[in-house]
């Protein structure tokens, strides 16, 4: 009898997950550096107050916001190589720009405080639109690159592990951005993280192609990839085609589109809040500078908790389907149910602060982690029900309606603090006064966010209904 020669799988998808997590990692390093040397180091040089800083970060959010409306469809328009290269090469130029607004604010301002706080305000303004519109290509690549290299069993995870990046880049940057300010000063903090992307463009433009023309991917590989298709079994190297992709404005009739455009909206601005504000509240609540050793560690400890819980993930609906013999939109809502409920320990951060710093610390590390774990999934939910051609531009859609409310947020809070600040004892909540009232009011909506969420989401989209294009 003639043995049967098999050929043994590759695993290059895992090096491109790989890139894609290295690549979101920088993304929010790039992202980090205004909000872990503003309260310390750039707000003494302007004369900002806390509304300033939430006009530049809600400001942000509105540019990403918009610049993700069209980045999807960029992506899915230009390829996920070009696209993806564009996009980190604008943001890497964005973020170094920031390094130009301090001397130009002093050029300009003419020994003037009022029009030195004012022009630094719309100098940076001009560098987060440049960062805003490159970041924007991030997730919608992403997230289109691993439609392209997993089958939809493995996307959550696959997605929750390049998503760790976030958190990993969050954790990186109290450890280094601080002390590099500190060191050389805060412009350079912006330029040596900023010059980060350019080196992963080389890496990606080396070993980035389509999983069917990669010479890395094997036959056994492709087949695995493609496990999910009706077509799977004649898809080769040889018979690759091109999906129709559904038009923009068509992406809108459709129950699952607003589906995800609500999961966006409810929570992306819960993570941008304490991306952004975290170093400042450990600064005005507790005292602890972003360049001290306790701010330093507070902030490292929150997000070290974000990037080892939030692994499980993309496991958890993985369980789901494969051992419970659930669908695998059936096994992510599940999985998303328990991740909204982290969140509620929000309500118990300000409460036991009172002890001692560690506990908002380590409860808002969980619920970051409950975010991470939510958005892995939240992403894969896209892949489940849309065609390929068509996941750049749903995940743009419903990115700019997370950066809507990550504006409202942002902006909403910074006016909010400067105003509780100035009330002192006149405005209480939760026995709490001042400023600290204000981070408790803001905490609990941010706590029971995602399960409004989750259930407005399971009303649009009750059951499994993949969108088809004939």
């Amino acid at each position: 009898m003639a043995s049967i020669k098999t050929t043994k799988m590759s695993n290059f998808r895992w090096v491109i997950c790989g890139l894609l997590f290295l690549a979101t990692t920088i993304n929010y390093m790039d992202r980090q550096v205004l909000s872990l040397t503003w309260k310390d180091f750039i707000a003494p040089d302007f004369h900002w107050t806390d509304d300033d800083y939430g006009t530049i970060t809600g400001l942000f959010s509105v540019f990403y916001a918009v610049a993700n409306l069209f980045a999807g469809k960029f992506i899915d328009w230009m390829g996920t190589k070009k696209g993806y290269l564009i996009a980190i090469f604008v943001w890497s130029v964005g973020a170094c720009m920031h390094a130009a607004c301090g001397w130009g604010a002093i050029g300009l301002a003419g020994g003037s405080i009022v029009a030195l706080t004012t022009i630094s305000v719309y100098l940076f303004l001009a560098c987060r639109m440049i960062l805003a519109v490159g970041e924007a290509g991030n997730f919608p690549a992403a997230i289109k690159v691993t439609a392209e290299y997993f089958p939809k069993k493995d996307r959550a995870f696959a997605t929750s592990i390049f998503n760790s990046g976030a958190s990993v880049g969050a954790l990186a940057a109290p450890a280094t951005i601080p002390l590099l300010a500190r060191a050389w000063g805060w412009e350079m903090a912006f330029i040596i993280i900023g010059v980060l992307g350019f080196f992963w463009m080389g890496l990606w433009a080396w070993l980035y192609d389509k999983p069917a023309r990669n010479k890395r991917v094997n036959q056994a590989e492709l087949n695995y990839i493609e496990q999910d298709s009706d077509i799977a079994e004649v898809q080769d190297r040889e018979n690759v085609k091109e999906e129709k992709t559904i038009p923009f404005w068509q992406c809108f009739k459709y129950k699952q589109t607003w589906s995800f455009i609500v999961g966006k909206f409810m929570t992306d601005g819960v993570w941008w809040f304490f991306l952004f504000w975290a170093p400042a509240y450990f600064s005005d609540v507790y005292h602890y500078t972003s360049d001290s050793p306790m701010g330093i560690l507070l902030i490292f400890t929150l997000y070290a908790i974000v990037t080892v819980v939030s692994i499980g993930g993309g496991y958890l609906p993985k369980y789901f389907v494969e051992s419970r013999g659930m669908n695998p939109y059936l096994g992510r809502m599940r999985a998303m149910f328990i991740f909204a409920c982290f969140p509620l320990l929000g309500l118990l951060a300000q409460p036991l602060g009172a002890y001692s710093a560690w506990w908002p610390a380590i409860l808002i590390g969980f619920l970051g982690a409950g975010h991470q774990a939510w958005s892995a999934n939240l992403y894969s939910t896209i892949g489940d029900m849309f065609p390929k051609s068509t996941i750049g531009t749903i995940t743009g859609i419903g990115t700019m309606a997370g950066g809507l409310a990550s504006f409202a947020i942002n902006k909403g809070s910074g006016a909010f603090f400067t105003w509780a600040d100035g009330k002192g004892e006149m405005f209480s909540f939760f026995s709490f006064e001042g400023k600290p009232a204000a981070y408790m009011v803001v905490f609990s909506i941010c706590a029971v966010a995602y399960l409004i969420g989750w259930f407005i989401m399971k009303s649009l989209v009750p059951k499994y209904k993949p969108i088809s294009v004939e």
